[in-house]
């Protein structure tokens, strides 16, 4: 049996509830993501993730717009993480990813959110951006399941994640759905200021893919157990995107899907930027979806019509948090 490493040991303490924040624990700091800032989160420091460790959610409801074996007919039963340990200059998501946004809630309510959204009928549980909470979001995943919860459990993710964080949610995680955004390391340093970008998600997906080798759908076609692999298309980068789709067809063939975005949207931060400030055209596009066709890919998915606008990233306003914490907490 291969031993444990000491993110594994201290996301199964943390879980199990072994707080005992010594000095020596406080000084070791956070080292949950690669980022491995140092950051006292325990003590209300934030990380590079813009966070401290109390669990911070910004949304939780039906989402339509995944993938269509990942949103069904009902929805994807999304949870938004406030904070993110990647931070790209471009971010679809920066109103939550910079931990300005979002409610305070325990595990045990986190739970709660879980099986509410299966009343809901939700296809599954979408855990999005929830890595630098991975201690809570353990817990809560095994209490809800203790109390009935039967759904697949999908971890959206940027893939810039250990793999031995990753390995702590084997068994408990059913569908991994992370970016691969970059193979380029300069790149992957000047938009999201993590050379180690490319090596990081590597080594992550094949984890994701050693614990789901195989992608398994019910009678409805939605998936239950598997990986699907995103790469969002950049505006003036399809010869990075096109690397991207080779070193996946290349490296696991139809042991996974590959899902190929279009719905990249100018943000005002990057507003000025020769290629970030505009859209992916329609002729860009093309040619990725023609080169994938070209090469190979039969598993895959791509995206029609006009996705690009601001009205496709939801809105970040409590909804399925703020009122269930109203409820478990009376009439405050």
């Amino acid at each position: 049996m291969k031993p444990k490493s000491e993110t594994e040991t201290r996301i199964e303490d943390e879980t199990a509830g072994k707080h005992s924040a010594g000095k020596h624990e406080a000084a070791r700091g956070c080292r949950l993501c690669p980022r491995a800032c140092g950051a006292n989160r325990r003590g209300g420091a934030r990380g590079r993730c813009g966070v401290a460790q109390e669990l911070k959610v910004a949304r939780a409801a039906l989402h339509m717009w995944e993938e269509p074996c990942i949103s069904g007919e009902e929805g994807s039963g999304a949870v938004f993480f406030s904070g993110c340990a990647l931070g790209c200059i471009y971010c679809q998501n920066r109103d939550i990813s910079r931990g300005e946004r979002g409610a305070v809630i325990s595990a045990e309510h986190l739970a709660e959110i879980f099986l509410e959204l299966q009343e809901q009928k939700a296809n599954n549980i979408n855990l999005v951006t929830a890595g630098h909470y991975l201690p809570q979001v353990k817990e809560a995943l095994v209490s809800a399941k203790r109390q009935g919860l039967r759904i697949p459990i999908v971890y959206n993710s940027s893939a810039y994640e250990k793999a031995e964080a990753l390995r702590a949610l084997e068994g408990l995680v059913d569908v991994y759905l992370p970016d691969f955004k970059y193979l380029s390391p300069e790149l992957a340093g000047n938009y999201s200021d993590a050379p180690d970008y490319p090596e990081t998600a590597m080594d992550a997906i094949r984890e994701m893919v050693r614990q789901r080798p195989e992608p398994v759908f019910d009678a409805r076609g939605n998936m239950t157990s598997g990986v699907i692999v995103r790469h969002l298309l950049l505006p003036g980068h399809v010869r990075e995107a096109k690397r991207i789709v080779k070193y996946l067809h290349e490296e696991y063939g139809n042991r996974i899907y590959i899902s190929m975005m279009n719905q990249y949207t100018p943000m005002p931060q990057v507003a000025n930027d020769e290629l970030l400030g505009r859209r992916v055209t329609k002729r860009e596009y093309e040619r990725l979806l023609a080169y994938a066709q070209e090469i190979g890919v039969e598993q895959g998915f791509y995206q029609e019509g006009e996705t690009a606008r601001e009205s496709f990233i939801p809105e970040f306003d409590g909804q399925g948090v703020i009122a269930k914490k109203r409820r478990a907490g009376g009439s405050g």
